[in-house]
This record gives structure tokens, C-alpha cells and sequence, in this order.
């Protein structure tokens, strides 16, 4: 029989479910350049192909987020083709991202955009959104606003405001069965003296303008330096207004790095908070986990799938906290004993409980490794190597 520990981590890694983002398979980078690797995906069918082999060795990323110019470009016959690469490759389409940031018409904006005619370009690209989230079944529309401004004085912040709140509401009243918005929040770039969504607060008052299926929608590398996210996540959990999360890591600002791997403490904490709450109301927050991460220098796959075995571990980790003696130790102001309840439990090496969860579902007991040995890599960037080759011509 399985002792106490090893039940906790087992339900805990049964329940646990991540998306994939379809960028994250693609050649990305900075404002400054890219460094393009050969086995990035180089369409939408590649993109699907990683997705699959990604959940294929875990086991729990059935779903993969689409981007709707980058994914999506072709209207119906895109939505028939996703629908298509979904049966082939037995991964389901994720959560919906409208793009209103990166043609030129967004220059000064999308729904905070002066110009009436850009607001109407975007909400209809957001309606069009919708639409495609409901041809392919998929519950939530992501978004993320790249309006603001550079220099003071050059834009009208409360009339942007009230444009992105009369934005969201008629995209809210677009929304079909089930479906959700999500919306994110950044406190820079590419604006640099203030930015329409800049926190969380900015974002759950204009979610709860848009309507009761908007929730807001973290990343965690968009916060300043040292800012306390899990304590944001515990007021978004009280207030019912936690959507969901784009998760990664950094070490200065959004540098979007792998999740874990600067502060896997922070990582912890926010699992913890989410695990907490759910033991003292009986409460299980509807929340999507999704990665959110620039590989640029490591490998796609490697990277993807380090990933999601860091994030299996951490949120394993937060299943070991023993809140009923946490919740008492917190009610004497016991400190020692109340932090030593959090650091016992990340301390703890979950990694051979894991191992035998995997084995047990028929999946590779370390991924990161049969990876390797699976020569999928290997391929992807003979096969790849082609376009590649290509695109990094013309990139130079």
C-alpha cells in the first residue's frame, strides 16, 4: 500500500494537465535577432508533430494553444486543417490567441487605438477569434494587448482605458456556450511609459467590465523584479477572477525562460497557494495551466519537454504540504514552524514517485532522455533542415 506521501503526489500528478504553445516549436527570439535551429517547426503540421511526440512521452499535454495569424491564417480552410492535424495526431486545439499587435495598423494601438477604424479592425479580428474557438471547440480566448504609449503626454490613458472596456465587452457578448476570456496583463514592452494592461488589477477590473466569463490571465515572467505573484494569486483566487497562467521564468523581467529554472521556489509557492485554497473552501478553481517560453537557445524539444517534467515535479511538491498543520501553525503566528511546513515540502525529492506514476501509465520513466534516444530530434532536423536553411538565409 502506498504510504501517505505517495498517495498526495500520485493524485496530484493524475489531476495535473499543461497545454503547449504552438509558437514554442517555432524559431523565436528577441527584438534583436533570432538564432534559428534546424528542427524547428516550419508549419502548422510541424508544430502538431512536436506537440504530439511532447505528450507522447509525458502524457499530459492533450491540448496545444493556437495562434490565430500565425496558425490560423486562411479562415475555414485553416479551421478544417487544424481539425484534421488534431485527429491525426491525437492532440486537441488549446486556447485561442487573437493577434492585435502586429501589423502596422497597431502602431499606436488596437482597441485603445485612436483611430476608430483600427478599434473596429481589431474587434472584428476578435470576433473572428471567437468564432474559430468555437469551430474548433476550444474554450478560452487569450488575450494580450501590446497598447500604450512611449513618451508622456501623447496618449489619453482614461479614454484608452474606457475604449479597452467597451472592446471587451462586446467581444465578452461574442462568447458561445462555454468559453471564456482571458486577459493578460504587462507592465512594459513594447510601451515604455505605460501600458494600457500594465497588472493584475488593471486586468481584473477590465475583465469584470467585459462580462462574468472573463478571468484574468497570468504570466508569470510579466511582474517586475521580486514582485510577490503567488501573493496575486491568492487574491485573484479569492476574488474568483483566476483563469489561468502562461508559465516561464526570469531573471530580470519578461525574459521568458524555461519555467523553474531561475526561482522553481516561486513555482512552488504559486502551486502551493492554488492547493491551499482548495483545501480550505473544498473549491477546485477552474485554471488552465499553459507554457508560455522563448527557446531560443535551447532545443525546442528538449526545452518543452524539461519543462513540463519541472512543472510535474513543482506542482508534485505543492501536493506535500500538510495544510491542516500549516493552517494551525498560522493561527498561533507559529513562523518557524509555518515556513518550515513550505520548505520540508519542496525539499522533498518527488523524482522516484514520478518515476513510478510514469511507469505505471505506460510512459517513459525519464522523458527528457527518451527523447534522446528516440532519434525524433535527429529527424526533425534533417527533415527541417531544408526550410530552415532557408529562413535563416533570408533573416541575414
Amino acid at each position: 500500500m502506498p504510504d501517505e506521501k505517495e498517495r498526495r503526489v500520485w493524485n496530484a500528478l493524475n489531476s495535473f494537465r499543461i497545454e503547449l504553445p504552438s509558437w514554442g516549436f517555432a524559431n523565436t527570439g528577441t527584438r534583436f535577432g533570432k538564432f534559428l535551429q534546424p528542427g524547428a517547426a516550419t508549419c502548422v503540421q510541424d508544430k502538431f508533430a512536436d506537440a504530439a511526440q511532447v505528450h507522447h512521452l509525458t502524457g499530459v499535454c492533450p491540448t496545444i494553444a493556437l495562434h490565430v495569424l500565425w496558425d490560423l491564417q486562411n479562415g475555414e480552410s485553416s479551421v478544417a486543417e487544424i481539425l484534421s492535424l488534431a485527429t491525426t495526431y491525437g492532440v486537441r486545439p488549446g486556447s485561442i490567441n487573437p493577434n492585435t499587435f502586429q501589423d502596422q495598423e497597431y502602431k499606436y494601438g488596437s482597441l485603445g487605438n485612436p483611430d476608430q477604424a483600427v478599434r473596429n479592425r481589431a474587434l472584428d479580428h476578435l470576433a473572428d477569434s471567437v468564432q474559430i474557438a468555437k469551430r474548433l471547440e476550444s474554450r478560452d480566448i487569450s488575450l494580450w494587448f501590446a497598447d500604450g504609449s512611449n513618451y508622456p503626454g501623447t496618449a489619453n490613458i482614461r479614454q484608452r482605458k474606457q475604449w479597452l472596456a467597451e472592446g471587451l465587452r462586446a467581444t465578452h457578448q461574442k462568447l458561445k456556450d462555454k468559453q471564456r476570456l482571458l486577459v493578460e496583463y504587462k507592465p512594459f514592452e513594447p510601451c515604455f511609459y505605460h501600458t494600457d494592461i500594465a497588472d493584475w488589477g488593471m486586468s481584473l477590473l477590465l475583465a469584470r467590465a467585459a462580462g462574468e466569463r472573463a478571468k484574468v490571465l497570468v504570466d508569470t515572467g510579466h511582474h517586475y523584479a521580486g514582485q510577490n505573484i503567488e501573493q496575486i494569486v491568492a487574491w485573484l483566487l479569492s476574488e474568483n477572477m483566476l483563469g489561468g497562467f502562461h508559465f516561464n521564468d526570469r531573471r530580470y523581467a519578461d525574459d521568458d525562460l524555461t519555467i523553474g529554472s531561475i526561482d522553481p521556489y516561486q513555482v512552488f509557492r504559486i502551486f502551493h497557494e492554488i492547493a491551499f485554497f482548495e483545501f480550505e473552501t473544498g473549491e477546485e478553481p477552474d485554471i488552465a495551466y499553459m507554457i508560455d517560453q522563448s527557446h531560443n537557445i535551447k532545443g525546442k524539444m528538449e526545452a518543452m519537454v524539461q519543462t513540463v517534467m519541472t512543472a510535474q515535479e513543482l506542482f508534485a511538491k505543492a501536493a506535500l504540504v500538510d495544510h491542516e498543520f500549516l493552517q494551525k501553525a498560522q493561527s498561533k503566528a507559529d513562523v518557524i514552524n509555518a515556513e518550515e511546513c513550505l520548505r520540508d515540502a519542496f525539499a522533498t525529492d518527488v523524482r522516484p514517485i514520478i518515476e513510478a506514476w510514469r511507469k505505471s501509465n505506460g510512459l517513459p520513466v525519464n522523458p527528457l532522455q527518451a527523447l534522446h534516444e528516440s532519434g525524433y530530434v535527429s529527424q526533425i532536423s534533417r527533415d527541417r533542415a531544408e526550410k530552415n536553411s532557408a529562413a535563416i538565409s533570408s533573416y541575414a
